[in-house]
């Protein structure tokens, strides 16, 4: 199995995504192995939610279509080209996975296959249900695959390399299992908002999907905000009141409950709308319908200051030219060369043939 029948086996996996959506879910006969497929696929979706009560059919239907639009011949091909794949058997590269948004892991599954190697997955029980349907799916395209995938819940059997992604607790368990192989270990790491005061109500509007898509819980999602010291939050407030249908989901208002009497208890001062509250804090993780805010004096000293805290920050969001900052409304809809914790995962699995 060649590197272009790997690519041609993701492209019509792509296309067998792109019929769920939010937009709408529809059967196309054209897709591969559809009549097996489609209607498992769709239990699943309509049923993650009994597993990880996080993840309802809005946030996987968007996981979705975050994947059915990365898998295409031009995206794929773009991202891998600037690469030597050697056409030769691989290695076994074990990935351990989080949990936290719908298919999280997929990005490491996928640069672990298109690379040649096979992969030994070790899921989190809180999102177990969507993978190994699509790599069943990827099995029944493309025969190749079956002797390169493997799932386990139990002790790892023997591989190369691994791929660990957890908490900055598990992090220094995977450094002690597996500190022996080649590896990449994944710690915790938060995304921040750069506001000057200048962006339009677009722009805010937009941030508010960097900030509640997947309830905040991805290390792509906003959860502290950096403002001048002067910054009036009024546009702030009203530009994302049109996420405060996010009430709708119980489980969301109990965190919002929780963690506002938790606040005033303790006497904190704090910014609320009646479904998000800001705290002045220096820390990164805020916690789910809470997001930090820090005042800063000018730019350069931010940009000093962010640069010696990078290895806590999964991405920027703002408008400026000078600091590698993420559009707003864009952190959850990554390309295939934007890497988590910057560190290049395909050059990785290049360089342990």
């Amino acid at each position: 199995m060649n590197l272009n029948t790997r690519i041609d086996a993701f492209v019509t996996l792509g296309a067998f995504l792109r019929q769920f959506s939010n937009s709408g879910i529809i059967q196309k006969e054209e897709i591969a192995c559809n009549n097996e497929y489609f209607d498992l696929f769709l239990n699943k979706i309509e049923t993650a939610h009994h597993y990880n009560s996080w993840f309802n059919k809005e946030q996987v239907l968007f996981a979705c279509e975050s994947w059915a639009n990365a898998l295409t011949e031009e995206t794929i091909k773009k991202w891998i080209d600037s690469y030597q794949i050697p056409e030769k058997d691989g290695k076994t590269v074990a990935i351990i996975m989080a949990g936290n948004i719908p298919l999280v892991g997929f990005h490491d599954f996928l640069s672990v296959l298109i690379t040649g190697h096979s992969v030994v997955v070790k899921q989190s029980s809180n999102d177990n249900q969507l993978l190994p349907v699509l790599a069943n799916y990827l099995m029944a395209i493309q025969p190749g695959f079956k002797n390169k995938i493997e799932f386990t819940t139990q002790k790892l059997p023997e591989f190369d390399a691994v791929i660990a992604t957890g908490s900055n607790n598990t992090a220094r368990y995977f450094e002690h299992y597996f500190g022996n192989k080649p590896n990449i270990i994944r710690k915790n790491r938060n995304s921040v908002a750069i506001l000057t005061g200048e962006e339009t109500q677009e722009d805010l509007q937009n941030l508010g999907e960097d900030i509640f898509r997947y309830y905040g819980l991805g290390c792509r999602s906003v959860s502290k905000l950096y403002v001048p010291e002067a910054y009036d939050f009024d546009n702030f407030f009203k530009a994302i009141y049109s996420y405060s249908d996010i009430l709708n989901e119980q489980k969301y208002v109990n965190n919002y409950d929780y963690n506002k009497a938790v606040y005033l208890m303790s006497l904190y001062k704090l910014l609320e709308n009646g479904f998000l509250m800001l705290k002045e804090d220096q820390s990164f993780g805020s916690p789910i319908a809470t997001l930090f805010f820090e005042r800063y004096e000018n730019l350069e000293t931010l940009r000093k200051e962010l640069t010696s805290k990078s290895e806590q920050i999964q991405c920027i969001v703002g408008n400026l030219a000078d600091i590698n900052t993420v559009p707003f409304g864009e952190t959850q809809k990554p390309q295939l060369w934007d890497y988590a914790d910057n560190v290049d995962t395909v050059d990785f699995l290049l360089k342990i043939y």
